[in-house]
């Protein structure tokens, strides 16, 4: 020890907790669907089908989605989408929206909403890309490697679930500054109201 160190009375200045710090929260992405409803948590990926229609659907899907969230500090929700041929289903999906964050709302979870473009952009770079690129990117930069029918429902709920860490401070990877402009375009709930 030198005289310098030991005489030093100046008071140490604490360093910031580096972002990310302490256990890492659960964030759960849902890129909902009538037919095939992604879900993710930030070492897997799962989906969501059934062949039932009307109620039945919403109630299974919802059932499902319980299951998956309850213990979630974040739930990331993929926001609507009004093209791709879809308008004669809009109808039960926008409720489907509404009904998982109603859920999350009656469980104390905190959510946020997503736009289709955000999760294309923080994912692959452009708001526009599409599904494969998603994908992609997702076993690119993550390691996550997506097969089967519901690969693609998959990729885009890990987006979602990466975007949310990536929010909270715990970025699963770096992310060029460019997809991260996607998080600015998003819907997030009041960041100190989220109970980690």
């Amino acid at each position: 020890m030198t005289a310098e160190t030991l005489f030093d009375t100046a008071p140490a200045i604490p360093a910031p907790a580096p972002a990310g710090a302490g256990p890492r929260p659960l964030v759960i992405g849902l890129d909902l669907s009538l037919t095939c409803t992604g879900v993710a948590g930030a070492e897997w990926t799962e989906h969501i089908k059934t062949t039932a229609k009307g109620h039945l659907r919403l109630a299974y899907i919802l059932e499902q989605i319980a299951t998956y969230i309850r213990a979630a500090d974040l739930v990331v929700i993929e926001g609507p989408s009004f093209g791709g041929g879809v308008k004669h289903r809009h109808e039960d999906l926008a409720g489907l929206r509404v009904m998982t964050r109603h859920l999350c709302w009656t469980k104390g979870i905190d959510y946020a909403v997503m736009p289709p473009s955000c999760r294309a952009l923080y994912a692959a770079g452009k708001g526009n890309a599409s599904k494969g690129e998603v994908r992609t990117a997702i076993t690119e930069r993550y390691g996550m490697q997506l097969e089967g029918r519901a690969r693609y429902d998959e990729a885009d709920a890990y987006a979602l679930c990466a975007a949310g860490l990536d929010w909270l401070g715990y970025p699963l990877a770096p992310v060029p500054e460019k997809n991260a402009t996607a998080l600015t375009g998003s819907q997030w709930p009041d960041r100190k109201a989220v109970a980690l």
